[in-house]
C-alpha cells in the first residue's frame, strides 16, 4: 500500500454519524471558544514586541497577517461544513493528499498547539506576577524563573495548566461555560484599554517614523503577529462536538476572525499612539503603557482580566492539540489506548498526557525559539489546507457544502502566496528545529502508524478511495 493512500469523504462522515462526542456547542459558543484562541497572549503580549519591531507601521504588519489569516479562514469554514471532523486540518489532508502528509503536518500541529500552549502559560504567569507585586504580594523570584537561570522553575504556569488540565477532563459543557466567563473577560479588558487609552493617544507618536525598520520591519512583525492569530482552526476541531456543524462551524470561524482583526488593529493604534514604539518592547504592553500615563488602577484591572482571560487561551489550544490527536490515534496512527474515554466523554489519556507535558514545558524549560515554530507549523498547515480547497473544488464538486470559499480558486491561490511570502521571513534556525522534529515523526510513522493504520478497515467496508 502507498504512504501516500487517501481516505474517501464517505468514510469520514460516515464517522462523524457515529457521534462519539456529545454535540453542544452553537455557533455563539463557538465565537467564544475562537476569540479565547486567538485573543490571548497575541493581544496582551506580542503587540508590544511586533510595535517594537516595526513602529506605528506595525498595523500593516497585522493587516499582511490578518489577510492571510482570513483568507485561510474561508477555506477552512467550507472545509468544516464538508466534513465535520475534530481531525481538522489532518483529516482534510487526508482526503485530499495523503496520510503521511496528513500524519505529518498532524504531528507538526500537536507540537505546535503544545508550544502554543506552554507560550500563553507563560504570558499568563507575567500577569499574575505582575498582579500579585501590585496586591503587594510579591512571588519569591526562585519560583518564577526558570531552573537555567537558577529558580525553581515557572511553579504559576505549571500550577494553571494542571487547572486547565483538569478542567478539559469535565467534558465540553463544563469547559464551555468556564471558557465563556473567561473570555467575556478578556473582551471587557480589551474595550477597557480602547476607551481609557483613547484619550491619551498623540498622533506625533504615529506621524514621527512611522515605518523605522521599512519593510523588512513590517513584514518581521508579521511573522510575529501570525501567532497573534492562531486559533481560528481550533474552531473547526470542535465540529463533532457541534449541533449542526455545517453551518454554526463556517459561520463561527468568520464572524471571529472579522472581530479579532479589528480588535487587534485598534489595539496597536492606541499603543504606538500613547508612547513612542521604542518604548513597547514589554511582555505586558497594555498594562505597562497605562501606567505611563497615571492610570495604575486600570492597569491593575488590565493585569486581572489578563489572567482570567489568558486562561481562556491555554483551554482553546490545549483543546484543539488533545483532539487532534484523538483523532489521529482513532484513525490508528498513533496507539489506541490514547482512544479511551473517560465518563465525560472525554479521552483522559490524550488530555493528561498533554497536560503534563505543556506544564513541564512551560515551568521547566526555555522556550524562546521553540515558541516559533508554531508559527511555522501553522503557516504550513494553513497553506495546505487552502490548497485542499481547491482539490475539492476540482474533485468534489457535487459535495454538499455549508459555505464556499466565494472566488475559487483564486482567494485559495492568493493564500498560499501570502503564506509562502510569511515563510521566507522564518528565522533558519526555526527551520533546522522544525526539520528534526519533522523527522522525528517520520520515524514514528514508518516504525508504528504505517502498519497499524486503520485503511485496511476502511477499504472494506466499501468506501471508494
Amino acid at each position: 500500500m502507498s504512504i501516500l493512500r487517501k481516505r474517501s469523504v464517505e468514510s469520514i462522515l460516515e464517522e462523524a454519524r457515529k457521534k462519539t462526542f456529545n454535540p453542544t456547542m452553537k455557533t455563539l459558543d463557538l465565537v467564544l471558544f475562537g476569540i479565547g484562541a486567538i485573543i490571548g497572549s497575541g493581544i496582551l503580549v506580542l503587540t508590544g514586541k511586533a510595535s517594537a519591531e516595526a513602529g506605528p507601521a506595525v498595523v500593516f504588519s497585522f493587516l499582511i497577517a490578518g489577510l492571510a489569516c482570513c483568507l485561510a479562514a474561508l477555506c477552512y469554514a467550507e472545509l468544516a461544513s464538508t466534513i465535520p471532523s475534530s481531525g481538522s486540518t489532518y483529516t482534510y489532508l487526508y482526503v485530499s493528499v495523503g496520510e503521511i502528509v496528513a500524519y505529518i503536518v498532524g504531528w507538526v500541529l500537536i507540537g505546535g498547539y503544545v508550544l502554543t500552549s506552554a507560550t500563553v502559560a507563560n504570558g499568563w504567569s507575567s500577569y499574575f506576577a505582575r498582579l500579585l507585586a501590585g496586591l503587594g504580594l510579591n512571588l519569591p523570584k526562585e519560583f518564577i524563573t526558570l531552573p537555567s537561570q537558577g529558580g525553581y522553575g515557572n511553579i504559576p504556569a505549571v500550577i494553571i495548566v494542571l487547572v486547565i488540565t483538569f478542567i478539559l477532563s469535565k467534558g465540553t459543557s463544563s469547559s464551555k461555560a468556564v471558557n465563556n466567563l473567561m473570555v467575556a473577560a478578556k473582551v471587557g479588558i480589551v474595550i477597557l484599554f480602547l476607551v481609557v487609552g483613547a484619550f491619551y493617544v498623540e498622533p506625533t507618536n504615529w506621524t514621527n517614523d512611522f515605518a523605522p525598520t521599512g519593510f523588512q520591519g513590517v513584514m518581521l512583525a508579521a511573522t510575529t503577529v501570525f501567532f497573534a492569530y492562531l486559533g481560528f482552526d481550533a474552531i473547526s476541531t470542535s465540529a463533532e462536538e457541534t449541533i449542526n456543524p455545517e453551518k454554526a462551524v463556517p459561520r463561527a470561524i468568520i464572524i471571529t476572525m472579522i472581530i479579532c482583526t479589528a480588535f487587534y488593529i485598534l489595539v496597536c493604534l492606541v499603543l504606538t499612539g500613547i508612547v513612542n514604539y521604542s518604548e513597547l518592547g514589554q511582555g505586558d504592553a497594555l498594562a505597562y503603557v497605562l501606567e505611563v500615563v497615571g492610570q495604575h488602577k486600570v492597569a491593575g484591572i488590565i493585569s486581572l482580566g489578563a489572567v482570567i482571560g489568558l486562561m481562556a487561551g491555554i483551554l482553546s489550544f490545549m483543546f484543539a492539540g488533545i483532539r487532534i490527536t484523538y483523532t489521529i490515534a482513532r484513525d490508528g496512527l498513533l496507539p489506541n489506548n490514547l482512544t479511551a474515554l473517560n465518563k465525560n466523554k472525554v479521552p483522559s489519556i490524550v488530555t493528561w498526557g498533554l497536560g503534563i507535558t505543556i506544564s513541564l514545558l512551560a515551568g521547566f524549560l526555555p522556550l524562546g525559539q521553540l515558541a516559533d515554530l508554531a508559527n511555522l507549523a501553522s503557516i504550513i498547515a494553513f497553506a495546505l489546507v487552502s490548497y485542499t480547497t481547491i482539490v475539492f473544488y476540482k474533485k468534489y464538486p457535487d459535495l454538499k457544502r455549508g459555505f464556499k470559499v466565494p472566488g475559487m480558486p483564486v482567494l485559495p491561490m492568493i493564500s498560499i502566496v501570502l503564506f509562502a511570502a510569511l515563510l521566507y521571513s522564518i528565522k533558519l534556525t526555526t527551520w533546522i528545529i522544525f526539520i528534526v522534529w519533522v523527522i522525528i515523526g517520520i520515524v514514528v510513522y514508518f516504525a508504528f502508524s504505517y502498519k497499524n493504520s486503520k485503511f485496511s478497515i476502511w477499504r472494506s467496508a466499501n468506501f471508494s478511495y
